[in-house]
């Protein structure tokens, strides 16, 4: 059986990175093999450390060039996992990975989707709004921002009492639980 493995493009805070990397500790079919982060400074990048699994640092001039495919390649990588990735990912790896980028996005797309729209960014675009629904959204990505064929939707209610910081942590408990259990489907 060919272990399936999967590279996470992360800049940030890393909870789906490490959630993705203790779901799939024990599989012996799908691994997490690389981080790739445009911010060495990044909580993902010491997880990546502490985990000893391998990172790769890709600002945009890296991201267009040969040398990132050049390291999908070496390792092998099947999926390509955006989790709170802030860069754009280049037409030309999107048209050489097809339908093998995920990107995780914490609305129900379309609505509150697109450049500049991730994070808290979307968390008070949604409470502004007045919706009575929100959720996540995993998609395959495309050439534009948020695009990409929906894979999964899993949506919950907006309290009228609603915060950031309990919006915020519902959507944790959504991306946390259904993330991991989506890329699974994909791969198996």
């Amino acid at each position: 059986m060919m272990t399936k493995k999967i590279a996470v493009f992360s800049s940030g805070r890393g909870g789906n990175f490490n959630n993705l990397c203790d779901y799939f500790e024990d599989f012996k079919n799908i691994s997490v093999d690389l981080l790739v982060t445009n911010n060495l400074d990044s909580m993902s990048k010491k997880i990546a450390d502490k985990k000893m699994i391998d990172s790769f640092y890709a600002d945009k001039a890296v991201l267009t060039s040969n040398n990132l495919n050049t390291v999908l390649e070496e390792k092998k990588i099947d999926l390509i996992v955006l989790a709170g990735f802030t860069l754009k990912i280049p037409e030309k790896l999107v048209k050489k990975y097809e339908r093998r980028i995920v990107n995780l996005h914490p609305s129900l797309l379309p609505k509150f989707g697109g450049k500049g729209m991730y994070g808290d960014k979307v968390h008070i675009a949604v409470l502004k709004s007045k919706e009575k629904f929100t959720g996540i959204t995993i998609h395959y990505v495309d050439e534009v921002y948020d695009n990409g064929e929906v894979i999964f939707q899993k949506r919950c209610h907006l309290d009228l009492n609603e915060s950031l910081v309990s919006l915020r942590e519902k959507i944790r408990i959504m991306e946390y639980e259904f993330f991991p259990k989506t890329i699974e489907k994909i791969l198996n």
